[in-house]
């Protein structure tokens, strides 16, 4: 398995804006991740935060009717998550593998290596612009 990552992706009002969510998934079918867990949280312009499946937005559903394992994205992380979100505003939260980097890790390991730590260096910071 190649490293795994929690991913909040914030949008704008409290919808989902599609063509991002299909470039975001394009990912997954190009096989350079696989999608793990998933779940939508939604801060309402008063405050509340709520979670959502997956099946409830149709440019999301049977995305995670694969998934084998316990569900790894629970309500402390809706929570936390929900904190980095302006009012009014909604976040896919993504658990994701990164398959591009399988063959990689599989090597550290067989090494007797293992991958201790990641830092996410934002696009700014290397002179791309986001």
């Amino acid at each position: 398995m190649g490293p795994v990552e929690f991913i909040v992706l914030a949008f704008p009002e409290e919808q989902l804006r599609v063509p991002a969510v299909e470039a975001v998934m394009g990912l997954r079918k190009a096989g350079v991740v696989r999608l793990i867990d998933g779940l939508v949280a939604t801060r309402t312009a008063s405050g509340e935060v709520m979670a959502s499946e997956f099946d409830e937005f149709v440019e999301l559903a049977g995305l995670l009717a694969h998934r084998e394992a316990t569900r790894l994205i629970g309500p402390e992380d809706v929570r936390e998550a929900a904190k980095l979100l302006e009012l009014g505003s909604c976040a896919l939260l993504l658990v994701v593998e990164h398959v591009w980097a399988e063959d990689a890790a599989v090597a550290v390991r067989a090494a007797g290596g293992r991958i201790v730590g990641s830092v996410r260096i934002p696009a700014e910071r290397v002179g791309v612009v986001a």
